[in-house]
């Protein structure tokens, strides 16, 4: 399909984290956006704080996506649960399924102009665990979660729950595109991005109430979550916020990232790297590890990100730069 370069966008969970961050990207670059929420409370905050764009921000008040794709010409679905609290692996699988085919099923039914689809699956869809380390591409999936739950249900680890509901709800949307290829109009383009950390744009009102990435760099960063002898052993990699809503601008702008998927990550980190970095900037309220040496840290998994920076040309904060701008948020928010 052609890029969308101009025209409308609908953005689905508009008040997410993520998706916060992807409304003002596009705004920011002359699109017209239709944010979808499911309340009239969530919306009134973005209203506020994208008011000087006017008319540019339409948003949506509904809970199916049939009118909310009229008239756009491209999809941006961010919305999906991210917890560790689940009983029934169902509780995250069942919205996260549903919330995929939703989309694309309207898409297909009333979204005559829709001319891409973009979908924010995670790393979580590619990974797997073994015992040797492992270098992961968006030729991987991660079988090893689903059938995690299919054998131990509700006694699956919190992660397994997560990791396999991103796997079948992207699965899905593969085949959901295989299936209606003669009939649809328009192509999709999945994101990968693994834990996804920077200030917030979204509306919250305490610590606690942040989302589960960044709750996670709070108490880990600022208030000696874990033993100082974990903090150069606890990683993984990562991507800034506004990065990734950067990923999701390209991949409707790049004609050549229609119908592909795209791992989207920085690099590697461990808590010791942001701890490290905040104080320098003069934070240092919590317990670090003094014998650390990132030359020497080990990861489990790493991810190959070369097709996303080839294709979409993504550019990248780094540790400190999104470590400085984290910490300046919580400031303003007093709650640094």
């Amino acid at each position: 399909m052609p890029a969308v370069t101009t025209g409308k966008v609908l953005v689905t969970g508009a008040n997410g984290y993520v998706a916060v961050w992807v409304v003002r990207t596009l705004l920011e670059q002359g699109y017209v956006v239709r944010g979808a929420v499911r309340s009239e409370s969530k919306a009134a905050h973005l209203r506020t704080v994208f008011a000087s764009y006017g008319d540019k921000l339409e948003l949506l008040v509904a809970g199916a996506f049939d009118e909310a794709v009229k008239g756009v010409d491209a999809i941006e679905h961010t919305a999906s649960p991210y917890h560790f609290k689940a009983g029934d692996p169902d509780e995250l699988i069942v919205p996260a399924l549903h919330g995929t085919t939703r989309v694309l099923e309207s898409a297909l039914a009333y979204g005559t102009a829709v001319k891409r689809v973009v979908i924010t699956s995670s790393v979580a869809a590619v990974m797997r665990i073994e015992e040797q380390p492992l270098t992961l591409s968006e030729a991987d999936w991660n079988d090893q979660a689903i059938v995690e739950v299919r054998e131990k249900g509700r006694g699956s680890s919190q992660a397994a729950k997560y990791r396999a509901s991103k796997t079948l709800a992207e699965r899905a949307a593969w085949e959901f595109v295989e299936k209606n290829k003669g009939a649809i109009g328009w192509d999709l383009v999945v994101l990968n991005p693994p834990f996804v950390y920077g200030p917030a744009l979204h509306e919250v009102d305490k610590p606690e109430a942040l989302n589960e990435s960044m709750h996670s760099w709070f108490h880990s960063v600022l208030k000696n979550l874990h033993d100082p002898k974990q903090l150069g052993v606890i990683g993984g990699e990562w991507i800034d916020v506004r990065d990734l809503a950067q990923g999701h601008v390209l991949a409707i702008q790049k004609e050549e990232a229609g119908g592909e998927r795209f791992v989207v990550t920085q690099g590697p980190w461990k808590w010791q790297d942001w701890i490290n970095a905040a104080s320098e900037y003069g934070v240092t309220t919590s317990t670090g590890d003094d014998s650390y040496d990132p030359a020497k840290a080990t990861q489990p998994i790493r991810y190959d990100a070369s097709k996303a920076s080839r294709v979409l040309g993504i550019k990248y904060h780094s540790i400190k730069e999104t470590t400085r701008d984290i910490l300046d948020d919580l400031k303003s928010r007093k709650w640094i």
